[in-house]
């Protein structure tokens, strides 16, 4: 297994990897919209943030030569499910016609106070 740390994506706020890769598979750890320069969320609305959030997960993608389309399962955690179609909307303009599988849910917190956290699965 391979741990996967990119220099254009935020750094891990915990003690875990970025990514792992194994066996033609890459886990990605949820990202949260954290600007990757400052360390800091973004300020802005539920758009703002899901763009951050998904420029940060293609630059740790980019890290084994993949993009969004070898993007196999994602998972969406969001603070407010009344924001559910705004990150839609974000999320099919990333991922255009490629549709992996996907789940979405409403919790009670995320960490740093984001509104949305995403984590995905890649194949080779």
């Amino acid at each position: 297994m391979e741990f996967i740390a990119s220099e254009k994506a935020p750094k891990a706020v915990g003690p875990y990897s970025q990514a792992t890769f194994t066996d033609g598979f890459m886990f990605l750890s949820g990202q949260i919209p954290l600007d990757p320069i400052t360390g800091q969320i973004v300020e802005g609305d539920i758009e703002v943030q899901a763009n951050r959030v998904l420029n940060n997960i293609k630059v740790v993608l980019a890290e084994k030569g993949m993009t969004l389309s070898n993007v196999v399962k994602a998972t969406i955690f969001m603070k407010d499910l009344g924001d559910y179609k705004r990150v839609n909307t974000v999320y099919a303009q990333h991922f255009g016609e490629h549709k992996p599988a996907r789940s979405t849910f409403q919790v009670a917190g995320l960490p740093l106070g984001a509104a949305v956290e995403i984590e995905c699965i890649a194949k080779k």
